[in-house]
C-alpha cells in the first residue's frame, strides 16, 4: 500500500514527466523525494535518477523518471 504522496508522484511519473526535488516540493508538498522514490523502487517500479548541476548556483540535484 502506498501513501497518497507516493501515489501522486507515481502518477506524475507515469504520465511521462520527470521530477526534481524542487518540483516535488511545489507540486506535492514533498520534502523527501528521495525517500518516496526509494519506496516506489521497493514496490518494483524502475525509476531512473540522473544528477544535474545548476549552471548558476553549481548545486547538484537529482531528476527522476520512470524507465
Amino acid at each position: 500500500m502506498m501513501d497518497s504522496q507516493s501515489e501522486q508522484i507515481l502518477k506524475y511519473l507515469q504520465a511521462g514527466n520527470a521530477l526534481t526535488p524542487l518540483e516535488a516540493l511545489r507540486k506535492f508538498n514533498c520534502l523527501r523525494l528521495g525517500a518516496r522514490i526509494y519506496d516506489l523502487r521497493q514496490l518494483g517500479y524502475q525509476i531512473n535518477s540522473r544528477l544535474i548541476t545548476d549552471e548558476h548556483t553549481k548545486k547538484r540535484y537529482a531528476i527522476y523518471s520512470l524507465v
